[in-house]
């Protein structure tokens, strides 16, 4: 796999930021590791995976910082203030919302080889996925399936077993140690859109699967009564999120606060709200109006049944307060309707050239 989404852009946006910080990327192998070094000669790269639980310990022992990314990716991004000491950051990979053993190492490494006079921070991405209301599969959501990520943090904390994400996400806050020598960020952002600026993969999935949908079928799916409601957020926004985290582990003035860094610290990011079935009418209209196929493309109603799991179907919803209050994030890219063109246009393209690739 090429270097993910999530972790590519925000890569992009901390070396943008602080070029001045010591970085190091774990990757499968040194293949992948190529167009790395090329781009970014000064990052140190180690070789590994989700299972290789003695890098991940003896990387996040000596961390100052470590990101772990939710994405399909052969690189994750960690970082230490440049010059603080002679330690490394740890390394982490693809799909770490759902990877028990690398949240273990981790955990484990950080407590290894920190105090609490020079603490280890752990930023850990999750998803609203944690949130998401499968029982009203195409439905609209109920008041209290809201949650306020500040107000509303001892029902997060709360959350059944059986939610996505929720048994990792224990295993990341258990890693917060009583003398606060390891404290713990959860970042949980929601429907994620907008062209990603890493190495690799600069698609996300599910707004760009509905637009290749619509293409490859003339359909654009509704689901059930179309009113199930997603919040959203730009990949860019999602990454300035990223470098504020990290800033804030080295800041004296948030990185002591409980509230910044702690057991009770989840982050839900949002900029707006899309309701599926609008969302495939914004897709329909741009379809056409870009006539890109033969035929106008039209709306198709699916039920459960027919349409198996698609994820905007159900609800997951999130105030995002926290990252607000705390960090001064606030989002500043296009809305989720404003990019629907773009949205539409770049899969008009990776489409077509895949087909020349088949061919």
């Amino acid at each position: 796999m090429s270097p993910g989404y999530i972790g590519g852009d925000a890569f992009y946006a901390l070396y943008e930021t602080h070029a001045d910080y010591d970085y190091t990327l774990l990757v499968r192998n040194e293949e992948r590791g190529k167009p790395v070094v090329e781009k970014y000669p000064k990052v140190r790269l180690v070789y590994g995976d989700l299972s290789s639980a003695d890098v991940l310990e003896k990387e996040a022992a000596a961390a100052d910082v470590v990101v772990r990314k939710l994405c399909q990716s052969s690189t994750v991004v960690v970082a230490i203030q440049a010059g603080r000491n002679n330690s490394r950051p740890c390394p982490d990979t693809a799909d770490s919302a759902d990877s028990m053993p690398s949240a273990l190492a981790i955990g484990k490494g950080l407590a290894a080889g920190h105090s609490a006079e020079q603490p280890g921070y752990y930023i850990h991405l999750c998803g609203t996925g944690i949130l998401m209301d499968t029982a009203r599969w195409g439905e609209p959501p109920l008041p209290e399936n809201t949650y306020h990520d500040i107000d509303g943090i001892e029902q997060i904390l709360s959350l059944p077993d059986s939610a996505y994400h929720r048994d990792v996400d224990k295993v990341v806050l258990a890693a917060n140690t009583a003398d606060r020598s390891v404290r713990t960020l959860i970042v949980s952002p929601p429907c994620i859109y907008g062209r990603g600026r890493g190495l690799g993969n600069q698609r996300s999935i599910q707004v760009y699967s509905m637009a290749e949908q619509t293409l490859q079928t003339g359909y654009a799916p509704v689901y059930g009564t179309g009113l199930s409601e997603w919040d959203y957020v730009h990949v860019r926004d999602l990454s300035q999120f990223f470098v504020l985290a990290v800033e804030a582990a080295l800041d004296p003035a948030k990185r002591d606060d409980p509230e910044v860094f702690g057991p009770r610290t989840y982050y839900f990011l949002e900029s707006g709200k899309l309701v599926a079935g609008e969302l495939a009418r914004w897709i329909r209209d741009e379809v056409n109006q870009q006539d890109v196929l033969a035929k106008p493309a039209e709306l198709k109603t699916f039920e459960q049944k027919d349409a198996g799991f698609a994820s905007l179907a159900c609800n997951a919803l999130g105030v995002a307060a926290r990252a607000a209050r705390y960090l001064g994030w606030k989002p500043q890219a296009n809305s989720l309707r404003d990019e629907i063109p773009e949205v539409i246009r770049s899969e008009v393209a990776r489409l077509r050239g895949a087909a020349s690739r088949v061919s």
